[in-house]
Formats: C-alpha cells, structure tokens, sequence
C-alpha cells in the first residue's frame, strides 16, 4: 500500500476556531503534501454543508464531493487532532479530524482501522490523547490482517 497517511500530514495539539477552520486545517494539509489542488479544500466545506461528517467518538472524516475528483491529485490522508475538540455537530465535539482525498479505493484499509478505533472510545481516545505522530500513523497504516 502507498503511504496515503505519513508523519507529515499529521498535526497534534491544535485548536480551531470551528468546524470550518477545522476542515481547512485538514485540507491545507493535503495541499501542502501535493495529494490535492487547493479548490478541492472548498469542495471539502462544500461536502460538510450537505452532510455532516461526524461518525461518532470524537472523529470526523472531512472530504471533497464526488465532483472534487479531478482536484485529487493522488489518494491521501491527514490527522488533525483537537485535544479541547471542535463542535462539529450541536452537542458534539470532533478531536480527530481525518481530511480524506481518495482516486481509488487505496484509503479502503486505513477507513477500515478508523472505524475499529471509533467502535472502541478507549483506542478513540489513545489517538485524541497521543502525544507523538507515529502513534497515530502506526495504528491507522496498520493492514487490516494485522489487528490484535
């Protein structure tokens, strides 16, 4: 698998002022690391404005429509961590925000994990909580035949 998530786009301890500087933090990410044109940043605050994309746990997973494709210059990731939290819905607060700009399907098994993580608000809260960028990236890479 390529690495669609590397310690470069993954920030800790950040704070935002909302759900819109949160989504951009997560998309500039992906801009600076080449995988996206910046439009595809207005497309991800496009995205949210249809749907909310809070899974639960603290986690949201921001990203471009469908129409966004050709702004996606190569599947990636990035990990913004909110320790205090950004309200995302009315009574919910984000910590992790995942920015996603997907091709393919090459972001199917680090999804896969995310979800094993939002199922669990233990391993939820290890990744709000974590102080250093491999831990993040050491649980999320992790192929999906090598879960505990």
């Amino acid at each position: 698998m390529n690495n669609i998530l590397t310690k470069e786009c993954i920030r800790l301890n950040s704070t935002a002022l909302d759900k819109t500087d949160a989504i951009r933090q997560a998309g500039d990410l992906l801009v600076k690391a080449g995988y996206v044109a910046q439009a595809y940043v207005e497309g991800m605050l496009a995205r949210e404005v249809i749907t909310s994309t809070y899974l639960g746990n603290g986690v949201a997973i921001p990203h471009g429509r469908s129409d966004d494709k050709d702004t996606v210059y190569q599947t990636g990731l990035s990990v913004v961590q909110f320790p205090d939290g950004v309200e995302w819905e009315e009574g919910e607060k984000a910590c992790l925000v995942v920015g996603i700009a997907a091709v393919a399907d090459e972001h199917v098994d680090i999804l896969t994990n995310l979800a094993e993580v939002i199922e669990d608000p233990a391993q939820a809260e290890q990744l709000v909580r974590a102080t250093e960028a491999g831990m993040i990236l050491e649980r999320l890479n992790r192929s999906p035949q090598a879960q505990d």
